[in-house]
């Protein structure tokens, strides 16, 4: 199992798209951050999450949604959020037996993308 992709791993699109929905129920019923979702499209936030797991993971996926930054501009996100979502993510990777190893790719995987999710319009 030492070559298999991280995407093979956590069981391909399904398994992947199972965590994103554990983990977009997590975040919608959270007391900080489910008002950031209130009047989101979970549906297809969950769709678009999925395919940049999936994609980060080296699946056959391509993201093609907008970029992290400009999808998130308009959510006052702080890093107090972004540590929250972080534990949330780990809990739904663990939920779904994710050894940790994995796990921690994962979470590297969004949370490479810090500095975007806190930007703000005026950040040019």
């Amino acid at each position: 199992m030492t070559g298999e992709r991280l995407y093979d791993r956590l069981g391909g699109r399904e398994e992947i798209a199972d965590v994103v929905d554990d983990f977009y129920a997590q975040l919608v019923g959270d007391d900080e951050l489910g008002e950031f979702f209130a009047d989101a499209d979970i549906k297809r936030l969950r769709e678009t999450q999925t395919d940049f797991l999936c994609e980060a993971a080296g699946g056959p996926e391509t993201y093609d949604g907008p970029s992290v930054r400009d999808a998130h501009l308009h959510v006052p996100f702080t890093p107090a959020h972004i540590d929250r979502a972080v534990e949330l993510l780990y809990r739904s990777l663990e939920e779904h037996g994710v050894p940790d190893e994995d796990a921690d790719a994962v979470v590297e995987a969004v949370t490479a993308y810090q500095e975007e999710l806190l930007a703000r319009p005026d950040d040019e």
